[in-house]
């Protein structure tokens, strides 16, 4: 596979505009780098963000709380822009002389670059504006708490940010696709996840007289082993629904029948209709299958998110811009993920479609998200700028296709 060489991509209107910005715009993924911040706390990342913004002439807008928007042009709403600005609760393992100094917090999901990004997408685009006024408007939006369910996408649709956006566009770092290429596909991107805990009571006993008591162990034993095995007969095969156990507890002695326990794990599903479903057949399920063990069984379903559903006309608006500045073979096909992303509350809201950004080095090593020793090639920042700023000129001009 050929290595990304900027010099060979090829030139456009937003090669120019970002040469002069690209060393600059390193510091400031460097800088947010440095300084993350969970869910909902992007204080600081937030007045990062209107800081730059300003910079560039433009006139960004807090949301209530933390995040930014900001509109470029002028005219109507041609396109929406998105990326998220929040961190994990994960320590960093890199040594990378910029490092979290924020113990326990690090962007282990590439939020920064998405930052940064899109940081770039706003200075090109407001370049240009300033020097050939462009026909229409692109917003582009800072979005707190993707990484807290059922995400903070849901608070910047609740403030209006989406009202007059006739489609809307995002990207995510990948580990696994080399930089220089990106990854789409039509259809579902990502899974709906949904967190499930279910709790079981009943008397405790001896474990020599289990005639006498409610085996306790036994119903969350079979539970486990049996809801995932209802699930999957019971809901068509291609909606991938997954159910996987990651907690489970109960009892302290081998002789002690317990009088609780727990076991709590994730749903998952690919098809939005299927997700719909799925949660009134698993509490009946659940229930059913505990009910000749006589235990009390509480069950807390936590809705998560839909699945990314991308729309064919923006998947080809970004693989067009894709092929224009990256090359001819910029463009591989993505797998389906069965991890959650927020941004499908707003493609629920409006066509869109996300692509997969890739940030490993060429012939490198394969890292992976949420993990603390993600590092991704910071010559992706180039890339998703390039590609995202291209599919808003594309769209301003009416070529999305």
């Amino acid at each position: 596979m050929e290595t990304y060489n900027a010099r060979s991509a090829s030139i456009s209107r937003v090669g120019p505009a970002l040469e002069p910005h690209l060393g600059g715009l390193t510091e400031i993924r460097r800088e947010l780098h440095r300084h993350p911040e969970l869910s909902f706390a992007e204080k600081r990342t937030t007045e990062l963000i209107v800081e730059q913004l300003q910079g560039a002439g433009l006139a960004p807008q807090r949301l209530a709380g933390t995040g930014v928007v900001v509109d470029i042009g002028r005219g109507p709403m041609v396109l929406g822009l998105r990326a998220d600005i929040d961190a994990l609760p994960i320590g960093e393992e890199t040594g990378l002389d910029y490092s979290s100094r924020t113990p326990g917090v690090t962007h282990a999901c590439g939020h920064d670059i998405h930052t940064t990004v899109m940081l770039g997408v706003a200075r090109v685009l407001a370049e240009l504006d300033a020097t050939e006024p462009l026909p229409g408007t692109v917003r582009i939006i800072f979005q707190p708490a993707e990484e807290m369910m059922p995400g903070g996408a849901l608070d910047v649709i609740a403030q209006g940010v989406l009202v007059g956006l006739p489609r809307i566009l995002a990207l995510h770092c990948d580990p696994r696709i080399d930089v220089g290429l990106v990854g789409t596909r039509i259809g579902a991107i990502t899974s709906a996840s949904d967190t499930i805990r279910v709790e079981l009571t009943g008397h405790g006993g001896h474990t020599s007289r289990p005639h006498l008591t409610e085996d306790l162990v036994f119903a969350l034993a079979t539970i486990a082993v049996n809801v995932p095995a209802v699930l999957s007969r019971r809901i068509d095969v291609r909606s991938a629904v997954s159910m996987v156990w990651g907690q489970i507890h109960a009892g302290s002695a081998p002789n002690a029948i317990p009088a609780q326990g727990f076991m709590s794990g994730t749903l998952r599903c690919l098809d939005g209709e299927a997700w719909e479903s799925a949660g009134e057949l698993l509490d009946r399920t659940v229930r059913e299958i505990a009910a000749p063990f006589g235990v009390e069984v509480k069950l807390e379903h936590i809705r998560g998110v839909p699945p990314v559903v991308n729309q064919e006309a923006e998947i080809g608006l970004l693989e067009a811009a894709a092929r224009a500045e990256l090359g001819a073979k910029a463009v591989v096909l993505t797998p389906q993920s069965m991890g959650g992303e927020d941004f499908a509350w707003m493609t629920q809201q409006v066509p869109g479609a996300m692509m997969r950004l890739g940030t490993r080095t060429p012939g490198g090593e394969t890292f992976d998200l949420h993990r603390g020793d993600y590092a991704p090639d910071e010559r992706s920042i180039e890339c998703g700028i390039r590609v995202m700023a291209a599919a808003a000129l594309q769209a301003l001009l009416g070529n999305g296709h």
